[in-house]
């Protein structure tokens, strides 16, 4: 996962607001920096991470609302702790992969069904065409499905006594397009009673069974054809659910031999193949919505502001054995901790901005099956899958709920994959952030916001760092430090607001 603290530094020194972030202690003028951080580093046989990862979240908790970024982990080869996560994400790999091999299957009947339903619809638009009310487009429809019956029905049927063989082989040279031009039997005795008829009473005695019988199977097979495309539509619909339920059953395997994957300290010279050496490192963003200062809280606003402090855990354990109550030797985690705390205060518009670069950084991480052939198969049929599976019974009043649906993609492996796109957003949001240049400076009512945010950040940081320490009988300041308190500027307020206004 990307480092979040990273990213929010690198996109706001680009952003073309450091003038302001300078005057409020947020910038030194060439780079973005957090308003306040603080660093606890203490090393102990006794350490876990556990119970301070624990300690802090439930601290904060209820007071922001905490989101875990970052989770990475790695073990050097020669401990036990590798050994025992390679197991575990083999047995994942594999159990996903025996469901992967079925998904795969109702994959392939799946296209194979498109393919036959693609010509079923071509078929019948011919029959749609023969019963049109243009002359011309019902002339065209009905010579195509004449040469169908020619070359599906009557020779296969007849063989030698077809049509086609008889006029190649025995002369009929009239046969062929007789039939081809006669739409009725009142056709033919037009074309054989007149003394310039073009076709003699042989063919027409031929043509005249052949031609009701063209008719009986017109009608026929277009209602056996329609039944048997929505047999195959429906069944179409039975595999697609199909899918989705394969992908249901596998994404829990496949996510967790992901989550499991060690990751994020390779070249980390802490990682020595020989030792028994795990490291660790989690990331907490934590965001509070400031409110509006007093003297200001009668102008509205068009953006929030938050407070955010951003928690980096970092743990280089190392597995020992211990003696517990029976004399039995256990493995136990001791080893160092680097706990580093920043704060930032950031409005809504940079938060989406922050939260969209993120995800760039991410895609290219969550899963390299993302890209995998199949997915980009059914990517290209998805618009004949979403044409075949609509529903026909479908009415206006559920045009609503479509819209909503929208999200959930038809393509299975879109579902499948999509596991760092599960938050919900609002229909009713604002215009989307796509460059950093969109996002407005900030007026003077946001600018006492954002000092407020500021304040509001390093003030509960100091308290995380400070009450920590003290509860887990660390030394500690007696005052609060320093930490770039943003100050107000000196302005008439009432000329303000009527400039805003």
């Amino acid at each position: 996962m990307a480092d979040i603290k990273k990213v929010i530094e690198e996109i706001m020194t680009k952003s073309h607001l450091m003038s302001d972030l300078k005057s409020m202690n947020m910038s030194d003028g060439s780079k973005f920096k957090s308003t306040a951080s603080y660093k606890i580093v203490y090393d102990s046989p006794q350490n876990q991470l556990e119970p301070i990862y624990y300690w802090i979240l439930d601290f904060l908790n209820g007071a922001f609302q905490v989101n875990k970024i970052t989770d990475n982990f790695m073990s050097s080869p020669g401990s036990g702790h590798f050994s025992d996560i390679g197991q575990r994400v083999t047995k994942m790999q594999e159990e996903g992969m025996k469901i992967l091999g079925g998904l795969n299957q109702v994959i392939k009947s799946s296209l194979n069904l498109i393919y036959d339903l693609k010509d079923f619809k071509q078929r019948l638009q011919h029959y749609e065409d023969a019963n049109s009310k243009d002359s011309k487009i019902k002339e065209s429809g009905n010579l195509a499905l004449k040469q169908i019956w020619l070359d599906s029905v009557d020779l296969q049927k007849r063989g030698r006594g077809s049509i086609h063989q008889m006029t190649a082989e025995l002369g009929y040279t009239t046969l062929r397009e007789a039939f081809m031009i006669a739409n009725s039997l009142e056709d033919l005795e037009k074309m054989s009673d007149s003394e310039d008829g073009v076709i003699n009473d042989t063919v027409a005695r031929i043509l005249k069974p052949r031609l009701q019988e063209f008719l009986h199977w017109k009608d026929i097979s277009y209602q056996e054809l329609i039944k048997r495309y929505n047999i195959e539509k429906s069944y179409l619909k039975s595999q697609i659910e199909t899918i989705k339920l394969y992908s249901s059953w596998m994404k829990p395997y496949l996510k967790a031999a992901e989550e499991l994957r060690q990751k994020g300290f390779e070249g980390d010279a802490a990682l020595v193949n020989a030792f028994s050496t795990s490291l660790f490192e989690l990331t907490l963003f934590c965001k509070k919505k400031v409110s509006i200062p007093g003297k200001v809280s009668d102008y509205k606003l068009n953006r929030d502001y938050y407070a955010c402090l951003v928690i980096d855990f970092r743990f280089r354990g190392h597995v020992m054995q211990r003696a517990n109550q029976k004399g039995d030797y256990v493995p136990a985690y001791g080893g160092r901790v680097d706990l580093v705390l920043n704060s930032y205060a950031l409005n809504s518009e940079e938060l989406k901005f922050i939260e969209k670069e993120l995800e760039k950084k991410d895609f290219d991480e969550v899963l390299n099956f993302n890209s995998d052939v199949a997915k980009e198969a059914l990517d290209e049929l998805k618009g004949d899958l979403e044409e075949f599976l609509k529903d026909d019974k479908k009415n206006e009043k559920k045009e609503e709920s479509k819209k909503e649906e929208k999200s959930q993609d038809i393509n299975p492996f879109s579902a499948l994959f999509g596991l760092f796109n599960s938050k919900n957003k609002s229909a009713k949001n604002k215009k989307q952030i796509s460059e950093l240049k969109e996002i407005k400076q900030d007026n003077w009512v946001e600018k006492q916001v954002r000092v407020e945010a500021i304040n509001t950040a390093g003030s509960w940081l100091y308290r995380v760092y400070d009450i920590y320490k003290k509860s887990h009988g660390m030394a500690s300041s007696p005052n609060e430090f320093e930490f770039g308190e943003a100050k107000e500027p000196d302005t008439n307020l009432k000329e303000v607001f009527k400039k805003l206004d």
